[in-house]
């Protein structure tokens, strides 16, 4: 039985140190090489289209790339190689980012903080088909999600406060109470977690539950629903 043969991945960022250090981070990884690198969207685009394309079973793309981003080369590699995964690895946490990324065709979006064994492991999972997300991408689709259209509250400036009836002690857990106290007092998640003793992606949770829960927006809403609730 013949050894699986490795995953070929071209690796797409303006930065030449982050090419290089990605470059030698996975190299060191089992089952996993790297074939290439391209300085922008534009050019990674050019190879991969080329008449005699390199073999590549997957692609590491930054979000944000000058010439052409990451997010416009999903979008035309979906017309010529729809076959081909593509994680986006950006140090952008930004809503629009990561709706446009999947939308346009991503298989993943991690940030440049993801430690190496995850990214490895997300290698290997995109390829088999999985979509994959850091805890902050996956937050945001979900917030995406519940501000989608056909939202009761249509957008308006009602959202302010929490359509649950009852006090907050009979919508929210205890541990809930406590994150949204802070949230209130403007605790960042990581500062959350350091207060509570748990980890940032579980204070990240606990947030996105919170605001289903409360039918509240994003996390300024929230702290005016708090504030509200104290007054």
């Amino acid at each position: 039985m013949g050894e699986t043969p490795p995953i070929r991945v071209l690796i797409v960022d303006d930065q030449v140190l982050m090419r290089e250090g990605l470059r030698k981070l996975l190299e060191i990884e089992p089952g996993i090489e790297v074939v290439g690198a391209a300085a922008d969207g534009a050019e990674a685009l050019a190879l991969l289209t080329s008449p005699e394309p390199p073999a590549v079973d997957l692609v590491l793309a930054d979000a944000r790339m000058p010439v052409m981003d990451g997010v416009t080369m999903i979008e035309r590699l979906r017309e010529d190689r729809p076959e081909l995964p593509v994680i986006v690895l950006t140090t952008f946490d930004e809503d629009e980012l990561v709706i446009g990324a999947l939308r346009a065709g991503a298989k993943g979006y991690l940030l440049k903080d993801t430690m190496p064994e995850r990214l490895a492991d997300a290698v290997h999972r995109a390829v088999s088909g999985e979509i994959v997300l850091g805890s902050s991408a996956t937050e945001r689709l979900v917030g995406a999600l519940l501000k989608a259209p056909g939202d009761v509250s249509g957008g308006s400036e009602n959202e302010d406060v929490s359509p649950a009836a009852g006090s907050d002690e009979q919508v929210l857990s205890q541990r809930e109470q406590e994150v949204a106290r802070l949230v209130g007092d403007g605790a960042s998640n990581r500062e959350i977690a350091r207060r509570l003793f748990i980890s940032e992606g579980t204070a990240r949770n606990h947030v996105t539950n919170i605001l289903r829960k409360l039918n509240l927006r994003d996390r300024t809403k929230l702290a005016l629903w708090v504030r509200g609730q104290d007054g």
